[in-house]
């Protein structure tokens, strides 16, 4: 993951700050919806690490066959990555 599950921490106590001033949102239980957005945060920002772990699997199966076709890893892992993002309906 990109950031710190501090750094996410902060982002979801300061989301939920502004969502309660604009008031789009209203809580009796602060700590819980910060704890819900963290969460929510930490779920979509592991979604990449998710994918490549993903990816690296299916290079592995293929690595035999790749080595003979001479095809280059760095080529074939953003070309599965993007299929695996595609299916995923991800955006990365």
């Amino acid at each position: 993951m990109i950031f710190s599950r501090e750094y996410i921490g902060y982002l979801a106590r300061r989301t939920v700050k502004h969502l309660i001033d604009a008031k789009l949102i209203t809580t009796s239980d602060l700590k819980d919806a910060e704890s819900r957005v963290a969460n929510s945060l930490i779920e979509e920002l592991s979604l990449e690490d998710r994918i490549n772990e993903e990816v690296r699997v299916i290079l592995d199966a293929y690595s035999d066959e790749m080595r003979k076709s001479g095809a280059q890893y760095a080529e074939m892992f953003k070309k599965v990555k993007t299929e695996l993002a595609r299916k995923y309906k991800a955006v990365l």
